[in-house]
């Protein structure tokens, strides 16, 4: 495939399947999330936000808005109540791993 053609099809998928993603913030919290989820590393929300995405504030408003969205989900860390853990939910995972096979990653979950 040539690659505006597969570029063409990334944004049409993009735009029909993941209209959560309103900014390149939202998709690099996502993957900062699904990767420390991959990884058994789970992220709480302060990490996230010194990974420098943006600005604490516009990563906390496009988290609680991934979360409203059902994207991210929180749970009390059993092991800090004061802190949450942050996993992509399982509706989530099944959008973002058709996504990675249209992509060609084989690993992807689906």
């Amino acid at each position: 495939m040539e690659l505006f053609a597969a570029l063409k099809k990334m944004r049409e998928f993009e735009k029909l399947q993941m209209p959560f993603i309103k900014s390149l913030i939202d998709f690099d919290i996502i993957i900062e999330i699904g990767h420390a989820q991959e990884i058994g590393k789970p992220l709480s929300p302060k990490p996230l936000f010194l990974l420098n995405i943006g600005s604490i504030t516009t990563v906390r408003r496009r988290l609680a808005e991934l979360t409203r969205q059902g994207i991210v989900k929180r749970r009390v860390d059993v092991r800090d109540r004061r802190s949450d853990i942050l996993s992509i939910s399982s509706s989530g995972l099944k959008v973002l791993g058709r996504y990675g096979k249209l992509l060609g990653f084989a690993s992807a979950p689906s």
